[in-house]
């Protein structure tokens, strides 16, 4: 029973985000009608949405073959996925445990702290709470000392974490009725600084003009696809047809198979794009029964492709400026002592993209060009420093990928290694943790207090 809730239900990010909006429309009484559509359409657009993804992970896939086979590149390729399911064989109670308790402590600390905001992305909660059990076992803790610990750490990350980048996620979309629940909040905040700091006078990247005779290149989907089959063709010939067709295609013709693969990739995007469409008509509205009732104003924290459609041109400038920027920084590693790490498509697409769209809505281009290779930069040094906080776990040729999962554990690893008491310890996480409370709170009552005074 505790399986089958743990990990087929709220380890299955589409049923979890619509057990929220099922609860949600219920609070707000609506008909029966209502309530299967909202909740259906709801986990249809989760569904969607991570088709889409399977269908781009899939082509990138093939990118990442051809590109090893092309450049000889060996180390370690950062994979969320890859590292969880490496770490559940000795992890994955604690893992469990951690997860399902600290979405309570998510719940609580929204309802009675400043910052009300639910984190929706059940993938990257697992992945966080993975990352939290390897590393409190390896300083030591074990038992309920070590979930009631890594449950209160989980929980404050998952309302921290939306808080943090929301300041630009409102300024992305214009709005504030969603905010961003993805744990590489630490590269959207430096995109959007960076973007904040360089690009002022800069033009959008969706401003950009385009002659009469190239006016198709609109068209997103068009654009995309272009890009993409031109980076496919460039990595097949340089892998060469004899790898290509005899290792990948089946036999299919090369510069085939990288068209193929191209349209494929933008066909992954499109899917995506459409699936953040219906999830967000649904999730929004429905969300707004929960916040009313169980957590007043609360927002829901959605996946990182939730703000690709406000940017579309962004996307694809960031995951190409991210991934040059996890190339040159691939050179710069070993001269530094530390393991090589390989660029990983998935996550310089993903948060490559999310810090193009951020950096644009700072810093118009230059912010997206910039703030995602400050993005890239980040996703390639932290997970290097994170290797050796992992044990032994660390050297199995991946780890985690994205930029909060590389801050969080070198800094919770060494505190572990520097504090010998278990007691010292979690006082000081747990002071750490109250501080952003403390403040948001005094933000809030002084704006309060602004409020009233203008009243």
């Amino acid at each position: 029973m505790v399986d089958l809730i743990m990990n087929d239900i709220l380890g299955t990010p589409a049923i979890l985000v619509g057990l929220f909006a099922l609860v949600g429309l219920l609070m707000q009484r609506k008909n029966s009608g209502d309530v299967v559509s909202g909740t259906l359409k709801t986990v249809m657009g989760f569904v969607i949405l991570g088709a889409g993804a399977d269908v781009l992970t899939q082509s990138l896939g093939q990118f990442s073959s051809m590109f090893d086979e092309a450049f000889a590149v060996e180390g370690v390729i950062p994979n969320n996925e890859a590292i969880v399911a490496l770490a559940q064989e000795s992890f994955g109670t604690e893992t469990a445990m951690i997860m399902l308790f600290g979405m309570v402590v998510n719940i609580i600390l929204a309802r009675f702290g400043p910052f009300k905001y639910i984190f929706l992305t059940g993938h990257h909660t697992m992945f966080m709470a993975c990352l939290i059990s390897v590393i409190l076992t390896t300083g030591g803790f074990s038992g309920a000392t070590m979930i009631i610990f890594g449950s209160i750490i989980l929980g404050g990350l998952m309302v921290l974490s939306p808080a943090m980048v929301q300041p630009f996620t409102r300024k992305v979309t214009g709005s504030d009725d969603f905010a961003i629940g993805h744990f590489g909040s630490i590269g959207y905040v430096v995109a959007g600084l960076v973007g904040k700091s360089v690009g002022k006078g800069s033009k959008s990247t969706e401003e950009i003009k385009v002659p009469k005779s190239l006016g198709f290149l609109r068209d997103t989907s068009v654009s995309v696809s272009l890009t993409m089959v031109i980076l496919f063709f460039v990595v097949a010939a340089a892998a060469g047809p004899a790898f290509v067709e005899g290792e990948l295609s089946g036999g299919q013709n090369f510069l085939v198979f990288a068209f193929m693969q191209g349209l494929t990739f933008a066909a992954g995007v499109y899917i995506i794009l459409a699936g953040v469409r219906m999830l967000l008509g649904e999730i929004v509205p429905a969300f707004k029964g929960i916040a009313d009732k169980v957590v007043p104003n609360a927002k829901p924290a959605l996946d990182a492709p939730a703000i690709f459609p406000f940017a579309a041109n962004a996307v694809i400038i960031g995951f190409l400026m991210s991934f040059i920027a996890g190339l040159v920084s691939m050179l710069l590693l070993p001269l530094l002592g530390l393991k090589v790490i390989v660029p990983g498509l998935v996550p310089h697409f993903f948060t490559g993209a999310a810090a193009g769209v951020i950096g644009n809505a700072t810093g118009g281009r230059r912010g997206a060009i910039l703030g995602s290779m400050a993005n890239g930069v980040l996703i390639s040094f932290l997970p290097a420093l994170l290797l050796p906080v992992l044990g032994t776990l660390g050297f199995q040729g991946t780890t985690f990928g994205d930029a909060d999962f590389g801050l969080v554990g070198i800094v919770l690893g060494n505190l572990v290694n520097l504090i010998e008491s278990n007691f010292l310890f979690i006082a000081l996480i747990i002071i750490l943790l109250a501080i952003p409370f403390i403040l948001g709170f005094k933000s809030r009552t002084r704006k309060d207090s602004n409020d009233t005074n203008v009243a």
